[in-house]
């Protein structure tokens, strides 16, 4: 999920995508309509007359000889092809643009589409290579749409797409307290991405209104999850715990965490365990004896079904999770032109209140360059995945 660093530790997992993440005729996508404004604050980006066609430069991973990340470029490529195709009424001149993973370069390849006209930027993925691309753009005044999710990059001129750890935590904190779960422990990983993670979950408990009532940092092992295990199943079991937050960012870390707390008679059927990533995916996770009655927080899959369906049908293959991200920047771009808005792509435009419906759901920017979208709560029960609370469809009355 997370881009924020490549996650190595004695489990030894080196997915090659660790350091992304952390996630459309018939889908009607670009009916992203926009509506008012959002807060005033610094303006950047470049004003447009959205009766011509708008230069839309996409920074892809591709070029990198390495096949997860050609893949997904394809995705994002086609992805954001589609969209302009969906634009009905808003013409999107989208260029192409292979900028690697190397920082460097992706600031090369942003000028270079300026130079030949593009308005705004659409990529890229990596956090340090996002962070040069929008130092390079801002003397230029063009903003920047990361596929990141780092929050510590966004703000200025950039803004990141990507599910933020922020958004999940909030998601599951509100919906705690809604059920009475106050009183939560955290539990987290000692590397950089469990560190952040902490440090959403943290937030969400004091905007929520909830208490932090313990903490346990873990090391990237298995000895040290289970030099942990001993505090965290006293607390848990003590009465005086609602919740068990963990950030398990790390594959291998879920599994070897929640099994072990089952094995101490921890499960949320004496106290409720939530986690800030997937518990569903893999699919392999869903048979595990410690994610049983676990909360998580998904996306709405209604459109991304039907976007992938769509996508296998045009390009023979099943897209990247993060492929969609490419769909719902150029959708939301087109939605603006097509509304006839001039300020399509400045700060003022992009932070539109009523956000855009995105494949995985409804989604706003934020001044400050992050973003919120909309979220599932969910469990798992038998082996199967069930939505104990649907994700909203739009920010009416959400809470934001």
């Amino acid at each position: 999920m997370t881009v924020l660093n490549t996650i190595r530790g004695a489990f030894d997992l080196r997915r090659p995508l660790a350091r992304i993440g952390a996630v459309l005729s018939a889908l009607t996508l670009a009916a992203c309509q926009p509506a008012g404004m959002g807060a005033t604050g610094p303006e950047t980006g470049q004003s447009i007359d959205p009766a011509q066609p708008v230069q839309v430069a996409l920074l892809v991973p591709g070029g990198t000889g390495a096949a997860d990340l050609d893949w997904l470029a394809r995705s994002l490529s086609n992805s954001a092809r589609m969209a302009a195709a969906d634009a009905r009424g808003a013409r999107i001149d989208l260029r192409v643009y292979e900028s690697g993973s190397d920082p460097a370069t992706a600031a090369v390849m942003a000028n270079q589409a300026v130079a030949e006209g593009a308005r705004i930027i659409l990529g890229p993925l990596f956090a340090d290579s996002t962070n040069a691309v929008g130092n390079a753009m801002a003397s230029q005044g063009v903003n920047v749409l990361s596929f990141s999710n780092n929050t510590d990059i966004a703000g200025g001129n950039v803004f990141v797409l990507g599910n933020t750890f922020d958004n999940v935590a909030d998601r599951l904190v509100r919906y705690g307290v809604g059920h009475g779960k106050r009183r939560i422990m955290m539990v987290a990983e000692d590397d950089t991405a469990g560190q952040v993670g902490a440090r959403a979950i943290e937030r969400a408990i004091r905007r929520n209104g909830a208490t932090l009532v313990g903490t346990a940092v873990h090391p990237l092992s298995k000895t040290g999850i289970d030099g942990v295990l001993p505090n965290i199943t006293q607390a848990a079991l003590s009465g005086n715990v609602d919740a068990v937050f963990m950030t398990a960012n790390q594959g291998a870390v879920l599994p070897y965490l929640t099994d072990s707390l089952a094995d101490a008679g921890v499960t949320s059927a004496q106290v409720q365990l939530m986690g800030l990533t997937r518990w569903d995916q893999p699919s392999a996770r869903l048979q595990l004896r410690g994610v049983q009655g676990g909360w998580f927080a998904i996306p709405d899959t209604t459109m991304k079904a039907q976007f992938d369906q769509r996508y296998r049908a045009a390009y023979g293959e099943t897209p990247h999770e993060l492929g969609s991200l490419a769909y719902d920047g150029v959708a939301a771009i087109a939605a603006l032109v097509r509304a006839g808005k001039s300020n399509a792509l400045t700060t003022s435009g992009l932070t539109q209140n009523a956000g855009f419906a995105g494949i995985s759901g409804a989604f706003r920017l934020k001044r400050d360059g992050t973003n919120e979208r909309a979220l599932a709560v969910a469990t798992v029960r038998g082996g199967q995945v069930v939505v104990l609370d649907p994700a909203p469809r739009s920010f009416g009355g959400f809470g934001f």
